[in-house]
């Protein structure tokens, strides 16, 4: 199947489905339910290939990382912010934060 009828059968443009092939964007997991049904194939056949232990050892991570109050919060805003290098500006900032943080503030 083409990128092109992919898109289509999926309800994005073919320039998304590209940035899903590449990794240049994430996709979620109810369009990655809908890329599978367009192709006929299950979801794990999508996945062929990964580390099972790697992943489940990032789900674990992430999962403690936005179990941290306000992380969810933090995240949100950051995914509001279009611009590149305004990302770049805020993430940079937040590690300079850190870096000079208390450590024993709560």
């Amino acid at each position: 199947m083409s990128q092109q009828a992919l898109a289509v059968r999926i309800g994005v443009t073919f320039q998304q489905v590209q940035k899903y092939e590449r990794g240049a964007n994430r996709i979620s997991f109810s369009r990655l339910v809908e890329v599978a049904d367009a192709l006929s194939c299950r979801i794990g056949d999508l996945a062929e290939g990964l580390d099972r232990d790697h992943s489940a050892n990032d789900l674990r991570q992430l999962n403690a990382l936005l179990a941290q109050d306000g992380a969810l919060e933090i995240l949100e805003a950051y995914a509001a912010v279009r611009s590149r290098p305004l990302r770049r500006a805020l993430l940079a900032h937040a590690r300079a934060l850190s870096a000079i943080a208390d450590p024993i503030a709560p």
